[in-house]
């Protein structure tokens, strides 16, 4: 049975997700249909500037993505504080950069003098967009609804473009956060489209690595501006963003990678990265983790104390995935 979208999202929880959206048709959503030899790469460059482009407008910021040749995958962090701390003013611009509006908002932006129940009409109305703008479901709608858009009509078709809205998971923990961000970046490398992960085009990771030659450091600043920055392992005082060093994650994709492809023995070094170390998972469990994530986990992943958290705000019955995750993450 489909578990509620009110059930898959708690922001009380985690503010992490993992979503992901496949296409229904037999035409792909990007990449060269072998039976028709047409070629639709172009489309990848339309999730990913579209992906880019609304990361400036939510408080939502990417933690990775991929964009495969029929669906795609994206991590998400919720910022709902920065949502909150929005000016009325702000709301309404970030609002109209996706949609006209109502003609009040138009008329209070434009600066025009709205008697005092307008302007509460207009208040209102801007708290119902700052809800939008920081909910999974709206950033998804946004993006899917366009892709469709243009891909029917470039077709010269009608209908629906997507198998469904999307599939999303709750990633309670770090452990669940790091494992996810490294099944979606490596996956161009398991589908053999890519020999690496600095190769692998339309992904976070390629992005991450290219910065990353670019500056030859792991600082903040030095990362890429559309994705959340990874600001090193956890203590008080650091900013907010990914709790993981830059080096240690590209380390840990780097071999993970390699160790995935058809001509290696699929095991990692004993000189496992300082990752998995901190996190307590085997080299052996990490390469199921991310050859098999959306296969082993259905619904929310995390540690047993983090599921049963997650479990008793939802009033779900059964804690799903535990012992996988009991497993796994062992």
């Amino acid at each position: 049975m489909t578990t509620p979208r009110k059930q898959q999202i708690s922001l009380a929880d985690t503010p992490y997700y993992h979503c992901m959206t496949r296409c229904v048709r037999r035409a792909f959503l990007c990449g060269e249909d072998k039976h028709s030899g047409q070629s639709f790469e172009h489309r990848r460059g339309w999730i990913e500037d579209k992906l880019h482009f609304l990361t400036t407008v939510f408080a939502v910021e990417m933690c990775a993505y991929a964009v495969m040749s029929n669906h795609y995958h994206v991590v998400l962090f919720v910022d709902e504080d920065k949502a909150n701390q929005w000016s009325m003013n702000e709301v309404l611009e970030r609002w109209h950069r996706l949609h006209k509006g109502t003609l009040l908002t138009q008329q209070y932006l434009n600066g025009d003098n709205l008697a005092t129940p307008l302007v509460d009409m207009v208040n209102t109305t801007a708290e119902i967009y700052r809800q939008r703008l920081m909910d999974i479901s709206w950033f998804m709608r946004e993006i899917n609804e366009k892709i469709a858009r243009q891909a029917n009509q470039e077709d010269e078709c009608k209908g629906r473009f997507w198998e469904a809205r999307f599939k999303s998971q709750a990633l309670l923990d770090e452990t669940a956060l790091v494992a996810c961000m490294a099944h979606v970046d490596l996956n161009p490398v398991r589908a053999n489209i890519a020999d690496t992960p600095e190769n692998s085009n339309h992904t976070s990771v390629k992005l991450r690595c290219e910065q990353a030659k670019a500056s030859q450091t792991d600082n903040i600043s030095n990362q890429p501006n559309i994705l959340m920055p990874f600001v090193g392992n956890p203590r008080e005082g650091i900013p907010q963003g990914l709790p993981f060093d830059l080096t240690d994650y590209l380390q840990l994709i780097d071999i993970t990678g390699r160790s995935i492809r058809e001509d290696k023995h699929g095991y990692i070094e004993q000189s496992q990265p300082e990752i998995l170390t901190r996190l307590h998972i085997s080299a052996a469990h990490w390469l199921i983790i991310t050859t098999e994530f959306r296969t082993q986990f259905h619904g929310a992943v995390g540690r047993e104390a983090a599921l049963t958290d997650f479990c008793e705000h939802q009033h779900l019955k059964r804690r799903q995935n535990l012992s996988h995750c009991n497993k796994l993450f062992a």
